[in-house]
């Protein structure tokens, strides 16, 4: 999954206002079974996409033609509840590439970050904003420079930075894991225990 390049990105957005959105929300506990991370993303939302009969819920913002793109804004304290790491294969294996909100929990911004998934935080305020454009222009377009850590309104929006750890940035612009980097690293690890070893 995080094996893909995250390049500049350019796309429209996904607006969901709701603050304190939980893992089991994003993915219902009885779609955990899977040992694969495929497939995760037809059931992203579940309880809100569908009715209690198994039929989309015209109301569910994913359920409106209208709005599309690679980028998913939601409110405050998104990813909070359990540790589940299938709440970011969900999102990942649905579409979506980046996450737009003004805080994160702490558990699921690691398991985004391990997984290729960029969770851009901004201020509440830029976030009220942004929410409210997409709302009223679903065709409103945004940039993210993961290399710049730089997030814009396009064509001439206002743009924020944002704050990312400079050890996943890295992974992410490379399409790498934390193995990968590991074996990307490995001449550099043998050179230095063939120096420990010859100082001994």
């Amino acid at each position: 999954m995080s094996k893909v390049r995250f390049e500049l990105l350019e796309t429209t957005c996904v607006p969901l206002p709701l603050e304190n959105i939980d893992t089991d929300q994003i993915i219902p506990a009885r779609f955990l079974s899977a040992t694969s991370r495929e497939g995760f993303g037809e059931n992203l939302f579940r309880d809100w996409r569908y009715d209690k009969s198994g039929n989309l819920s015209k109301e569910f913002i994913l359920n409106d033609p209208r709005y599309s793109g690679q980028v998913l804004v939601a409110g405050r304290n998104f990813g909070c509840g359990s540790s589940r790491e299938h709440a970011v294969w969900a999102i990942y294996d649905y579409g979506f590439r980046a996450v737009v909100s003004s805080n994160f929990a702490d558990i699921f911004r690691n398991n985004s970050l391990n997984n290729g998934l960029l969770p851009v935080e901004v201020p509440e305020k830029y976030l009220r904003e942004l929410l409210d454009l997409v709302r009223k222009n679903p065709g409103t377009r945004v940039m993210i420079d993961l290399e710049k850590q730089l997030f814009t309104v396009l064509p001439a929006g206002e743009s924020v930075l944002f704050e990312i750890n400079s050890y996943k940035k890295e992974c992410l612009l490379r399409g790498l894991d934390d193995v990968d980097y590991l074996l990307n690293m490995r001449d550099l690890i043998k050179a230095y225990e063939l120096r420990n070893t010859a100082d001994k």
